[in-house]
């Protein structure tokens, strides 16, 4: 892991006895650019968004964590961190990156009502602990995306979110270390206002390194899939406004429209062609589910029909989402209601008629659950939404980019029927303080910084969704943070 003595250094200003003090310090590993080893650390599942660290810590205790925010205050370098890098959206150049992957480890308490989720973590090595003793975390709908994450970004489940709500909701404790160095345990009574911020603000408040979340009791789940072919997209789409009109809480659904790519990996009846993609998680039974779907079913005949009675490991069999790395982009809407007007926008400019070059539009339903707390106050939002609307396109962008043209024109479309404001944890390109604030709302943006300028003041973790501190100082208040 030595750098030849001439080969330029990888990590300019910075001692390098300074590098083997810190690799004395902590447990795992740390890389500098061109050590073995650094590409696969700094490796993200998401390729739209490398990262090239200064130096990478790959943390195996809370301890390392506290060693490298230490290092990275004491060096002036802002720090990142990095569990799976699903949702990566800034790059980490010149920085510190701590890496999580070495703190998976799952605990479930004594009476398997809570679990212990250490911070890289992944839902299927949750679900998998928990399945055994009838109980389930709250999950979204990939297998290998990072819980920490996922939860910290309030954690929208298209599998568990109408019955359940919000995964953040459900977090009791979370030990997180903070720019200070300090490795703090906090609860809805202990150091509050962290509490409140961390739970919806993604990694702008310190390094979690675990989370207490509480669990559910599910033992079964009637889910699956729905193919059917693109030219019944405007039959399908109205029976599924119907069915969501009148849906229980203990059913959470989305509808996809899909361009699936001629290659292997797609079963061949699907491969090459537009489908569109229903996808059901009923807690209920399966007659009842069957009852609920009946209509759907009639509609068009489907395709391919994968629902049933399935066990909860299998929750990941619903979304079919990719498990190997890949170039993407996303971009998404709230939505408060969806009309049978915006069905229609949404056949025109991304049904089977309508030339468009991102691989799929996807309609989630939200409400239930989704639109009350369901536990401590947090920094979560979009309780007032209907659905949400997401755009993922596939691989590198096109010459001048027509990608994000067209989602900008689908989400102008369906503008008349938005919340006014965004999911962050849906948005991969690098956001602007505009976004930022919008995702949030006016009053618990101001209230984050707050809280951000009492354990972030110089802004260590910026390289994210940033929220900058509040300046309170009278030389700098009315004047923003530098980013």
């Amino acid at each position: 892991m030595t750098v030849p003595a001439s080969t330029p250094d990888p990590s300019p200003g910075i001692p390098a006895e300074d590098i083997a003090a810190l690799r004395a310090a902590v447990a795992g590993e740390v890389f500098r650019p061109g050590d073995s080893g650094y590409a696969r650390e700094c490796a993200t599942f998401n390729l739209a968004v490398p990262q090239r660290p200064a130096v990478a810590v790959g943390a195996a205790r809370p301890a390392d964590v506290q060693a490298a925010v230490a290092f990275a205050s004491a060096h002036g370098l802002p720090a990142a961190v990095l569990s799976t890098g699903h949702q990566s959206m800034v790059p980490s150049d010149g920085a510190l990156l701590i890496t999580t992957g070495r703190m998976s480890d799952v605990t479930l308490g004594r009476d398997a009502r809570t679990a212990v989720v250490r911070a890289g973590a992944r839902a299927q090595q949750v679900m998998d602990a928990a399945a055994p003793f009838g109980v389930t975390p709250t999950v979204g709908s990939s297998p290998s995306v990072g819980v920490v994450g996922f939860t910290l970004g309030g954690g929208l489940s298209p599998t568990f979110g109408r019955p359940f709500g919000w995964a953040a909701d459900y977090v009791r404790a979370i030990d997180v270390v903070t720019a200070d160095g300090r490795l703090r345990h906090t609860t809805a009574d202990e150091e509050p206002d962290l509490f409140w911020a961390l739970r919806g603000s993604r990694s702008n408040m310190g390094v979690v390194t675990a989370l207490e979340v509480e669990l559910h009791d599910v033992t079964r789940l009637y889910g699956g899939g729905l193919f059917f072919r693109g030219e019944d997209t405007e039959a399908v789409l109205r029976a599924y406004l119907r069915l969501t009109a009148t849906a229980p809480e203990e059913l959470t659904s989305s509808l996809a429209l899909l361009r699936l790519p001629d290659v292997p990996a797609v079963p061949d009846v699907l491969r090459g062609g537009f489908m569109v993609h229903v996808r059901i998680a009923y807690l209920g039974t399966p007659a009842e589910g069957a009852e609920l779907l009946l209509p759907l079913r009639r509609a068009a005949p489907p395709v391919r029909d994968t629902v049933g009675d399935m066990p909860l490991t299998d929750f990941a069999s619903i979304h079919l989402d990719p498990v190997d790395p890949m170039f993407f982009r996303e971009w998404t809407a709230m939505l408060a209601e969806f009309p049978p007007e915006a069905a229609d926008v949404m056949t025109a400019l991304a049904g089977p008629g309508a030339e468009h070059p991102v691989e799929f539009v996807e309609l989630r339903h939200l409400g239930g659950a989704l639109g009350r707390r369901n536990g401590p106050p947090s920094a979560v939002g979009n309780r007032d939404a209907a659905f949400a609307l997401w755009i993922m396109s596939m691989g590198p962008p096109a010459e001048g980019d027509p990608q994000t043209a067209y989602a900008e024109r689908v989400l102008a479309g369906l503008e008349p029927w938005s919340t006014g404001h965004t999911y962050l944890n849906f948005s991969s390109s690098e956001p602007t303080a505009a976004r930022v604030r919008e995702g949030y709302g006016p009053e618990t943006y101001a209230r984050l910084r707050a809280v951000k300028a009492a354990y972030d003041p110089e802004n260590l973790f910026r390289l994210n969704q940033n929220v900058p501190p509040e300046v309170t100082s009278a030389a700098g208040r009315g004047r923003p943070a530098s980013p």
